[in-house]
Parts: C-alpha cells; sequence; structure tokens
C-alpha cells in the first residue's frame, strides 16, 4: 500500500500523534534517500528534517544525499532501493527542475517506498502548484508547475496562511476547479495510506473556489 506524507514545517518536533503513526508506516529502515531542494548548495544537507525522525526514534541503516554531487545514474539507483524518499524542504523550483533534469520523478511513482515531503518537498510531490510572488516567489507571472503527482491534488505547504486567507482563497481558485488544494502551514501534515486521507493539525481544503478547515483525524 502507498504511503506518502505531505509535511509543512515543525520548529521542534514532530508531535506524539504524528511519530506513531509514522512508527507504524516505516517498518523498512534499511536506506533514506533524501532529495535536496537546493542541489547545488552542498551545505543544505537536510540535517533539520532528519533530526525529526532522529527524535522519534527512526534511524536507518544507510542515509543518502541525492544534489547535483551524485551522477544521475547513481541518484536514480538510490531512489529506487530507497525504503523511504524524503524530499527536503527550500526552494520549490530548483527542487522541481532538479527532479526533471535527473528523471526522478517517475522512479520515485513507482517505488515502492514510503515517500515523504516537508514544505518545498510536499509542493513538489502534488500534481501541481501554482508559483506566484503572493506566495513568496520571485517571480513577475504566475504559473502553474506540475510536481510528481503521487496523487491527484495539489499542495500549498508552509505559507502563513491563517493572516492570508482571502488572498490564498483568490489565487487558488482557479486551480482549485480542476483539482483539490490541501493548504497548511507549520506543525502539520497530510498522511494519504490507499485510498485513505488522514489530517493532523491546521489543514484546509480549497475546492471549486469554496474554502474550510478540515477535522483533524490523527
Amino acid at each position: 500500500m502507498k504511503t506518502h506524507y505531505y509535511l509543512g514545517w515543525f520548529n521542534n518536533f514532530f508531535p506524539e500523534n504524528l511519530d506513531k503513526v509514522l512508527q507504524e508506516d516505516i517498518t523498512d529502515r534499511k536506506s533514506l534517500a533524501m532529495i535536496s531542494s537546493n542541489p547545488f548548495f552542498y551545505e543544505d544537507d537536510g540535517a533539520t528534517e532528519r533530526s525529526w525522525l532522529d527524535q522519534a526514534g527512526i534511524t536507518f541503516d544507510e542515509y543518502h544525499l541525492i544534489n547535483y554531487r551524485v551522477q544521475k545514474e547513481d541518484a536514480q539507483t538510490l531512489i529506487q532501493n530507497a525504503s523511504v524518499i524524503f524530499l527536503l524542504g527550500g526552494n520549490t523550483i530548483k527542487q522541481n527542475e532538479f527532479l526533471m533534469e535527473y528523471e526522478l520523478s517517475d522512479l520515485i511513482k513507482k517505488s515502492r517506498a514510503v515517500v515523504m515531503g516537508a514544505s518545498a518537498g510536499a509542493i513538489n510531490m502534488s500534481a501541481k502548484w501554482l508559483c506566484s510572488k503572493n506566495f513568496g516567489y520571485t517571480v513577475e507571472i504566475s504559473s502553474v508547475y506540475d510536481g510528481i503527482g503521487l496523487d491527484d491534488f495539489s499542495v500549498l505547504s508552509h505559507f502563513d496562511l491563517e493572516n492570508n486567507i482571502a488572498l490564498v482563497q483568490g489565487e487558488l481558485s482557479p486551480l482549485s476547479e480542476e483539482m483539490n488544494i490541501y493548504a497548511s502551514n507549520k506543525d502539520c501534515a497530510v498522511r494519504v495510506k490507499g485510498d485513505k486521507i488522514d489530517i493532523l493539525g491546521n489543514v484546509y481544503l480549497i475546492s471549486h473556489s469554496k474554502i474550510q478547515k478540515l477535522d483533524e483525524t490523527l
């Protein structure tokens, strides 16, 4: 059963109820493959995201960071062999370009690994996402990017949603006519396991231009 975690950002560590389901879902702990969101900046090593897992007691035999230091073919092999794939937070556009250049998206979709993404990583896991200056991107014209498409919805993750509800609703209305959008800020998660979607924290659903806060299920 395919399991995907779309995470916001955690200032400290995973809350207890998220720890619990991760412990249940991540049974194979041979190899963690982390995909950089700033692949030219080698100091960006996923230490924060890894610390969340460490604190939850989830450790692996091998840790691999995939960036431009890793050859394309080696990166693809690491993805194919990974127990867990973690798309790191940071620069959504650079990570998106890297996924395309290294041809990793299809391999991630085919993988039986648990796939996780934090902030930018969660956005790139989704089917499509809106790149807009109102969401902090340095662009003049808004455009829709294709993500990996692990699930048929869009994600807006780690954005100051609570103070910008009207802005978010307005910006995302056109895309919300095409697919559901899950929007969240910090300390949040959307977990997809098979056909079931679970919610942790303050997560909003934008669908057909309407926005509603979802009940927590984790």
